[in-house]
């Protein structure tokens, strides 16, 4: 058995399970590590011929069984606990070995981590893995960063274990240091954004459209199969339309509306205020999730404030109206979060393509969508745009979509239904493509109450106002 093994991985739960077996069919012998011996003997079970899979409790029977330089994932929980699996492997690991965090770790750990190990001579990088635990059994979407020859080493395994898209495979290098992370962390900010996005977009069209359950499901359905083609769009037609096991109803109306948080949308929306980069439609996903736990308060306010009922509304005109704002807004979320991955790859040194980055998501992750090859194609065409708005492709995607956006955030004041996410779209877009904004106001407040000066439009310089007179 000793230095047989192609491939290592510690952390036997579904998506480390999954993802092993993936490396398996797909050519490459893999050898696993738990703590736990029933995950470990239920992979050997699932895995049928141990020369291909095997695993152990045993961190050094697990270390001597991989071929050198030794490639090791981690599919633990991040924080502490990818720490002591690091320290624990450690006294066993040889120099040139590497060791990859296959899980959503923080940006900054991974630095931490890459300059620690590096001293001791073990190669270390960050790789974000998106597609869920179905992902990681039939190809996710992988995005690497780190030691760029380090990566060379794992580069064929996590091509072959990968989504493809019209036969291109869903991973790349990305940079160096936490750069695979960082684009992991983003890619699920504005996976918040999006689910935060649909969900109003149903809402809406459960309340004022009157649309059932059966007809919301033809609807997205019918939606997947056009622009808003997308893994958000095809799961969200599957669940309005599955049935409940416990009641004679449909399962959708009986979970609770209490969304919970891994905190991946929470640090994307803390690290763009960090970088003055304007995130608002992912911001508002986050605050969503957060109003959503506070149910119980909820119930006592609804009671306390009276509401409107929803006028009226032309079904087919409003279903209609309603793709459009969808699309408007999808557009949006990934424009913000492009924006974020463009600005951070200057502050951290990181190089991001941009290109390449909306390329690898076009198949096998959770934000993975048609509108996925018009950005890869856009930032292609000008590796250098700041903005997905500024991109004149997408200029009459957006002209040709904003006027409903707007028609059904108007609606939604009216009437008393919420949509932060399609509203906090329609008011970043308004804003940046306004050559002249309210702040002016801003500074002089700034300036009067604490001198904080200001500058002019008519001349260079930096001005002071005594604004109080005696």
């Amino acid at each position: 058995m000793a230095n047989t093994y192609d491939f290592g991985l510690v952390g036997l739960g579904v998506m480390g399970r999954n993802f092993i077996l993936n490396v398996a069919d797909n050519g490459f012998s893999a050898f696993g590590n738990d703590l736990d011996q029933e995950k470990v003997s239920a992979l050997i079970e699932e895995g049928g011929d141990v020369d291909k899979v095997n695993a152990t409790t045993d961190a050094k029977v697990f270390v001597e069984a991989l071929s050198q330089p030794r490639k090791i994932m981690l599919l633990v929980p991040a924080g502490k606990i990818v720490d002591a699996v690091i320290e624990n492997l450690l006294p066993l690991l040889d120099e040139g070995d590497i060791i990859i965090d296959g899980g959503n770790s923080f940006y900054t750990d991974t630095d931490r981590r890459e300059a620690y190990l590096k001293d001791k001579g073990i190669n270390f990088f960050g790789a974000g893995v998106s597609g869920g635990a179905k992902g990681a059994r039939r190809g996710p979407s992988i995005m690497p960063g780190g030691s760029r020859e380090a990566y060379q080493h794992v580069k064929p395994i996590f091509e072959a274990v990968s989504a493809k898209y019209k036969g291109e495979p869903c991973v790349t290098y990305l940079g160096p240091k936490s750069a695979g992370n960082y684009v992991k962390m983003v890619h699920n900010g504005i996976e918040y954004g999006l689910m935060q996005l649909t969900s109003e977009i149903y809402d809406l069209l459960k309340k004022a459209g009157g649309l059932s359950n059966q007809e919301l499901h033809n609807t997205f359905a019918e939606w997947n199969k056009g622009r808003l083609q997308s893994f958000l769009v095809e799961i969200t037609s599957e669940i309005l339309a599955q049935k409940d096991d416990l009641t004679d109803g449909d399962l959708v109306d009986m979970i609770l509306d209490k969304a919970k948080q891994k905190g991946t949308g929470k640090w994307t929306s803390q690290n763009a205020m960090d970088l003055g980069i304007p995130v608002p439609t992912i911001d508002i996903a986050v605050s969503m999730r957060e109003i959503s736990a506070l149910k119980d308060e909820r119930i006592k306010a609804d009671e306390l404030y009276d509401r409107p009922s929803p006028k009226a509304v032309n079904k087919a005109d409003f279903v209609s109206k309603a793709e459009e704002a969808l699309y408007f807004a999808f557009i949006m979320a990934y424009a913000q979060g492009m924006h974020q991955l463009a600005d951070a790859s200057k502050e951290y040194g990181y190089e991001l393509d941009l290109g390449e980055i909306a390329k690898i998501w076009r198949a096998g992750c959770i934000i993975r969508a048609g509108l996925l090859a018009d950005i890869t194609d856009a930032f292609k065409a000008d590796k250098k745009l700041p903005n997905l708005l500024l991109s004149n492709s997408f200029v009459q995607k957006v002209q040709s979509t904003v006027s409903s956006a707007r028609e059904l955030v108007s609606y939604g004041a009216e009437n008393g239904i919420p949509l932060p996410g399609l509203s906090n779209s329609l008011t970043y877009f308004d804003a940046y493509t306004s050559s002249r904004l309210p702040l002016n106001l801003i500074q002089g407040q700034r300036d009067y109450f604490g001198s904080h000066t200001y500058e002019r439009i008519d001349r260079e310089g930096i001005f002071h106002t005594e604004w109080e007179k005696e």
